[in-house]
């Protein structure tokens, strides 16, 4: 209906409808069925119309008092956001997890305020999943399922995860030959990754272990803390611990072995245009994880 009472506003302040309707690139006589239509709806004439004639009932100069404050302060509006889709300036709110974002892709974000110094990023980082739609974000970063059907996704990359120990704890507990050597080693576990499905990528064979978790944790972070102290063996994402496998503070364990793979997206709500802005960062994320080879399920 906002768009018939949008009509008569300019029909109105154009004081004909071949006015008002070419104000909105509209044939006359579609201006002319929908602006009966309204009437219709409302149960009055609004309008007096001849060929010379044009007045306003007294039902329309209420009608028109009513909304034409309204109707432009609507079409101001949605000229400010049309402009705001094509500018790179600005607000742009966007959701990532904590761990990967304080860590592998901090320089991302750096560069990417540098790059676009008149974008105003508010970047907010959690390692909870929070509704996208209730958060108002323009975008957000997310690994791992994503199984919400009204929201757009990009795959950006993956993540290889794999079973990680402190050199000291492999030489006071001894380096495990086979997955069930495991059941007798302290594990380490996260709410992420409670069933560590493995893979041998040389023989393809696959095992799945259950477990029980001598230390269980819902930070990927202090897990991987916990395996630098020498309290047990993990299985860490490699984007948590590249730098203490490169120093030699964690070594992996059964090293042909992995887990599952945690896909990095891109995700937005279905139901809203992208802006440039956010089209601009989601692609500026797209290279950096495309050109970060730990990010590539590559270690």
């Amino acid at each position: 209906m906002i768009d018939d009472i949008t009509l008569f506003i300019h029909i109105v302040e154009r004081r004909s409808l071949a006015g008002g309707a070419k104000s909105l690139n509209l044939p006359p006589a579609t201006a002319t069925r929908r602006l009966k239509k309204l009437e219709h709806s409302l149960g009055c004439r609004l309008i007096h119309r001849s060929a010379r004639k044009f007045v306003l009932t007294a039902e329309g100069n209420s009608y028109y008092q009513a909304f034409s404050g309204l109707v432009k302060q609507f079409e101001e509006t949605a000229r400010n956001l049309r402009a705001d889709i094509h500018q790179l300036k600005g607000p742009l709110k966007v959701l990532a997890p904590t761990n990967i974002s304080i860590g592998i892709l901090q320089p991302m974000w750096s560069k990417f305020i540098s790059d676009y110094p008149e974008i105003q990023l508010d970047l907010q980082t959690n390692n909870v999943t929070e509704d996208i739609l209730s958060s108002q974000v323009d975008l957000a970063l997310r690994i791992g399922p994503q199984q919400d059907s009204s929201l757009f996704q990009k795959r950006l990359g993956a993540v290889s995860t794999i079973l990680i120990a402190s050199p000291d704890y492999l030489s006071q507990r001894g380096s495990p030959d086979t997955v069930n050597d495991l059941q007798v080693h302290k594990l380490i576990t996260t709410d992420t990754l409670p069933a560590w499905r493995l893979l041998n990528t040389k023989t393809k064979q696959e095992e799945v272990l259950y477990p029980q978790g001598d230390l269980i944790l819902n930070d990927i972070y202090l897990a991987a803390q916990m395996v630098i102290d020498g309290l047990g063996v993990a299985l860490l994402p490699t984007s948590e611990v590249y730098n203490e496998l490169d120093s030699g503070k964690l070594v992996r364990v059964l090293s042909p072995w992995r887990g599952p793979e945690r896909t990095i997206y891109a995700i937005w709500p279905s139901g809203r245009l992208l802006s440039a802005k956010a089209q601009t960062l989601r692609d500026y994320m797209a290279e950096y994880i495309r050109n970060t080879k730990i990010l590539q399920t590559e270690i």
